[in-house]
């Protein structure tokens, strides 16, 4: 089964909680050459960023990604716990304050267990909302539906980019067989005309070796044919076209045969002596770096 286009952009975000935590995910790339995570997860999710990253890395390939991952808490939500030792060690202190100040004289207030349970270390979170781990484990289970959609939505995109390449494949298509043809057209004028210099040649220079005059004039009209070019031009097509049905991360190759695309017509123009066939020469070229531009967008 042919594995689909996919395009570099893509975006998805999705929220989930478990109490007393809250948190919003969101996924986004954009193009790069190569590969780039940029993951923005809490520091104190213990385990949770390595997993993330090596999850994006089996199948992503070229982008510029970015994770986010905020947490938040409903402090109302969250389990409180005496801490037995602190409320003991409080009440130590409250004994040899009174105890000391009896001894002095000294009259204090009836303490209040508000008061003793309003110190710090007295009232803890439960233990559950300290370690991370349970939390970990629900984010990791979360995670397979946010990157699905984002991995949908690049999918999505790519199809529309299949749809956008192909036109541009096809014009340049015909654009090639136009530049044949005028091609065509013009190797006939050129052999004629240089039937005629050569006979002008010949008829003024009688001392001129008739080979070497023939020599010089066919290595003009070979400098001249685009032929070769126009040919290779119609494989770079079929490749192109080839790659796009294979689908998959084939980005690179197609960037890599637009530069190709560039170079041939860049050669026809410099070649053509021809007014039509440098216009459409110029044509190409202008639909090349339109195609070009949208193949930066193919992963």
């Amino acid at each position: 089964m042919a594995k689909s286009l996919h395009s570099m952009t893509g975006f998805s975000s999705a929220r989930g909680e478990m109490a007393p935590f809250s948190w919003a995910w969101e996924l986004r790339s954009v193009n790069a050459k190569g590969l780039s995570l940029n993951l923005r997860i809490p520091d104190w999710l213990e385990g949770l960023e390595a997993s993330l990253r090596a999850e994006l890395g089996k199948v992503l390939t070229r982008g510029s990604v970015t994770l986010s991952l905020r947490i938040g808490r409903d402090e109302e939500k969250t389990a409180l716990v005496l801490n037995e030792s602190a409320m003991s060690n409080v009440l130590d202190a409250l004994a040899t304050l009174e105890n000391e100040a009896l001894e002095r004289g000294v009259t204090l207030a009836p303490s209040r267990a508000s008061d003793l349970l309003a110190l710090r270390g007295v009232l803890e979170t439960g233990a559950g909302d300290r370690v991370p781990a349970p939390l970990v484990a629900k984010l990791k289970q979360d995670f397979p539906s946010l990157l699905d959609g984002f991995l949908d939505m690049r999918r999505n995109e790519g199809k529309q980019l299949v749809s956008v390449l192909s036109a541009q494949l096809d014009e340049i298509e015909n654009l090639t067989a136009k530049a044949a043809q005028l091609a065509g057209e013009r190797r006939e004028a050129v052999a004629r005309a240089l039937s005629q210099n050569l006979a002008r040649v010949m008829e003024h220079a009688r001392e001129a070796d008739p080979d070497r005059v023939a020599q010089e004039l066919a290595l003009i009209a070979v400098k001249a044919d685009v032929t070769e070019e126009i040919d290779r031009l119609g494989a770079h097509i079929k490749a192109s076209r080839n790659l796009i049905a294979a689908g998959g991360p084939v980005g690179r190759k197609l960037d890599f045969l637009t530069q190709e695309f560039n170079r041939e017509v860049n050669t026809i123009c410099s070649k053509s002596q021809s007014v039509e066939l440098t216009t459409v020469g110029l044509d190409m070229k202008a639909v090349i770096d339109q195609l070009r531009e949208q193949v930066q967008n193919v992963e």
